[in-house]
């Protein structure tokens, strides 16, 4: 059920209606079952995989939750007779017990993850070796990939590491945690939330609150304009671009990956903020994903502030863990013996980097490309570190430079265009032809073709350009004045009339440029397919 469809407007009226009817103790379950009822009309057979996730997740939770409980029952028991050292003793033992319990969890839910959507890449891998030999090749599976699934495993990972390392209790009911899992509105493109942090909220059931409301169905308007509006039209040029690579060549690939910059932006934050929205017109608190990540001034800060709760997760459950296990810190000492303690010290954080990245990639999609995009992003952000001395000895020469403006805009300007160069693995989804494609903007940019009427046959008129540009400016000029405050805070202060003249013009703007048509309702958010 597409967030921009009639269909999803109705389902959450509904739920609206009902959950404020039923008494409090109830909306949590009702929640659930709408949660459910959400997932079904995707596809019955998706409830399966969910299911087996909440259920094994849960009871291994609980499982390592009792023995923590055991073992705090017996020291304060034998507390007198037993000597440090058999404390010691024990407490390693049940420590180990609990470490087999996560991996049972980890095996089974990520085993699920990898068999479901990485079967057919490794398939298509080992075809082409079979081919080289003139071997048969494999048939590949027909199953489905579940709605969401790379979300919805990680958060719940997440939860029995947090489990495992003493941060988060236990949830005891399992019906609780299922909710956890399958919260429809973040369900399909996140946030990857925390269960301490949205545990919070989610079954407080929280009274009726005319401000939640005003302020979740003005998320869910601007979410719709960015959607709608603006990455809906943009996307036809996108297409237009990348699907005809003989005719859109040379300037065209900047062009491209320009508008994909912006569609992306605008089709993920649309929909995190149409997600955000339907929560706040629950009550229920939902983390922020984003953070004006086009304002940034270099990598490293963009991935600070783009697609947060995946960077949290990525650092806190791959990267620390390995940069601090025993074999990594043998691997440092031995480093920095032979190789030096300037680079010796570095050895943990480039490996560690390095399986953040390329997992980062493969999250993304079962192909090479992902793979290439992944460990691109690690080698720009590993090479703008060891260039930092260079950073600051040239700011030393130049002084005046630092913090002014014009630096500050040429550091942003930057930022976007490597990292919308990045994109391209994206854009085109072959690794070889990304390659051809791009060298082409410096062997054959032809730019003189930006003014020779080729952009009106990308499918997008005078109007469609000039309704793109408005809302461009609009999205920048929101960035901007958010940086003091939350505009809806700020608008919120303003009398009946200009509030009313905002929020209806934003309604009247989407209804009247919004991207409707053919194929509307198959246009999904891009996040969809993870």
């Amino acid at each position: 059920m597409l967030f921009t469809s009639y269909g999803f407007i109705g389902f959450v009226f509904l739920l609206l209606v009902l959950y404020y009817a039923v008494p409090q103790k109830m909306r949590w379950p009702l929640l659930l079952l709408f949660s459910y009822a959400f997932y079904y009309l995707a596809d019955p057979i998706y409830l399966v995989y969910i299911t087996i996730t909440s259920i094994s997740v849960w009871a291994c939770g609980v499982w390592i939750e009792r023995f923590r409980q055991e073992q705090t029952e017996y020291l304060s028991l034998h507390k007198e007779e037993l000597s440090r050292e058999d404390k010691k003793n024990y407490k390693a033992s049940v420590k180990k017990k609990q470490w087999r319990i996560l991996l049972i969890a980890l095996f089974l839910n990520l085993g699920i993850l990898a068999v479901l959507k990485y079967t057919n890449f490794m398939i298509s891998n080992i075809n082409g070796i079979l081919d080289s030999f003139g071997k048969e090749p494999l048939g590949f599976w027909t199953i489905a990939l579940p709605m969401g699934i790379s979300f919805y495993t990680f958060q719940a990972v997440g939860y029995i590491i947090d489990v495992y390392r003493g941060t988060t209790g236990a949830e005891r009911n399992p019906f609780r945690f299922m909710l956890f899992v399958s919260f429809f509105p973040q369900l399909v493109q996140g946030p990857i939330s925390r269960f301490g942090d949205l545990s919070k909220t989610l079954y407080a059931g929280a009274p009726f609150d005319k401000k939640n409301l005003a302020f979740g169905l003005q998320r869910i308007l601007w979410g719709f304009f960015k959607k709608l509006v603006i990455a809906d039209r943009i996307l036809v040029g996108v297409n237009a671009i990348i699907q005809d690579t003989d005719t859109y060549y040379g300037i065209y690939v900047f062009v491209g990956m320009l508008f994909y910059a912006l569609e992306l932006y605008a089709d993920f934050t649309g929909g995190i903020d149409i997600t955000i929205g339907v929560a706040e017109c629950l009550g229920i608190s939902v983390t922020e994903n984003f953070r004006r990540p086009y304002f940034s001034k270099n990598i490293k800060e963009y991935w600070n502030r783009w697609h947060i709760t995946m960077g949290s997760w990525f650092t806190d459950y791959i990267f620390y863990p390995i940069t601090v296990c025993g074999p990594m810190l043998k691997l440092s000492k031995a480093s920095r013996k032979y190789l030096g303690e300037k680079i010796g010290k570095r050895v943990p954080i480039y490996l560690s980097g390095f399986v953040v990245w390329l997992a980062t990639g493969i999250w993304h999609g079962a192909s090479w490309n992902f793979v290439a995009w992944g460990l691109a992003n690690y080698v720009v952000i590993m090479a703008s570190q060891e260039c930092e001395p260079l950073y600051a000895r040239f700011h030393r020469a130049f002084p005046r430079l630092k913090g002014t403006r014009m630096h500050d805009l040429v550091q942003v300007i930057r930022t976007v265009l490597l990292m919308s160069l990045l994109r391209t693995f994206d854009c085109y989804r072959d690794v070889p032809l990304t390659f051809r494609m791009v060298g082409t903007m410096f062997t054959d940019p032809q730019i003189d073709r930006l003014f020779d009427g080729s952009l009106l046959q990308l499918g997008l008129g005078v109007s469609d350009y000039a309704v793109v540009l408005i809302g461009l400016l609009l999205l920048v000029s929101v960035s901007l004045f958010q940086r003091r405050e939350s505009v809806r805070v700020q608008i919120a202060r303003l009398s009946y009339w200009p509030r009313f003249c905002i929020w209806y013009g934003l309604f009247l703007i989407v209804l009247i440029f919004g991207a409707y048509g053919v194929g509307y309702d198959a246009s999904q958010f891009i996040y969809n397919q993870f």
